[in-house]
């Protein structure tokens, strides 16, 4: 099934977001991408910090994304299926073509930015600066993250991630989508033709490597 492709960031949003229809409260502050999100947990009053993280009961999972924490849930088998082929896929490339570079899967702390007041798990992140590396985990931007979407998840990674990822110096963000089988592509430093909508069926390129592309559906055969 081939998608077709936009040019344009605002368009490709509204075909990416599941609910555009209650993604708009919140306006990121950033005049090049003016798009309205989902406020979800923002508006609350408290404001917490990583170390209210670092104090959550051992086996409890959460994320701090401009200072408001979202409890994560248990992933199903496909959300887990598509973490471990993909991780697969991209560390045989890796250790054939980028020793340089690592792929890591969740759980891993990401640290995207120098305050206490954001900490991330993406699914997958691949890192090409190992100095990035520390015993808490990945201190600043992966080069390439993806995130497999759930109901849970969803309105943070069509939304607010995609904007704290993009500003935070992330090179290359994926979305994937099982339920619709489809995979949006943004690639933040080409900024002509930064996003990209494909099906499971399509070869889907890897930006951060040009020789590089992934096919989801024969991964999952």
């Amino acid at each position: 099934m081939e998608l077709s492709r936009t040019g344009g960031f605002n368009a490709l949003y509204e075909k990416a977001s599941p609910d555009l229809e209650s993604l708009k409260n919140y306006q990121i502050d950033n005049p090049k991408y003016p798009t309205r999100i989902a406020q979800t947990e923002l508006s609350k009053e408290h404001s917490y910090t990583t170390q209210d993280i670092d104090a959550l009961p051992e086996g409890k999972r959460a994320e701090l994304i401009n200072g408001q924490i979202y409890n994560m849930v248990s992933p199903n088998y496909i959300h887990q299926h598509l973490v471990m082929e993909l991780s697969g896929t991209i560390h045989e490339y890796i250790r054939n073509n980028h020793n340089d570079s690592q792929v890591l899967p969740t759980p891993l702390a990401v640290r995207l930015n120098a305050d206490d007041k954001t900490y991330v798990e993406p699914d997958i992140s691949v890192l090409c600066d190992s100095k990035k590396i520390s015993e808490r985990g990945i201190e600043g931007a992966p080069d390439f993250i993806i995130e497999i979407v759930s109901p849970a998840t969803q309105k943070r990674d069509y939304g607010i991630k995609l904007f704290k990822y993009r500003n935070a110096g992330v090179r290359e963000y994926w979305i994937v989508n099982p339920s619709k089988e489809i995979v949006n592509v943004f690639c933040f430093e080409n900024e002509e033709e930064n996003n990209n909508l494909y099906s499971f069926e399509e070869d889907i390129p890897v930006g951060i490597y040009p020789d590089f592309s992934i096919n989801i559906h024969e991964l999952l055969k």
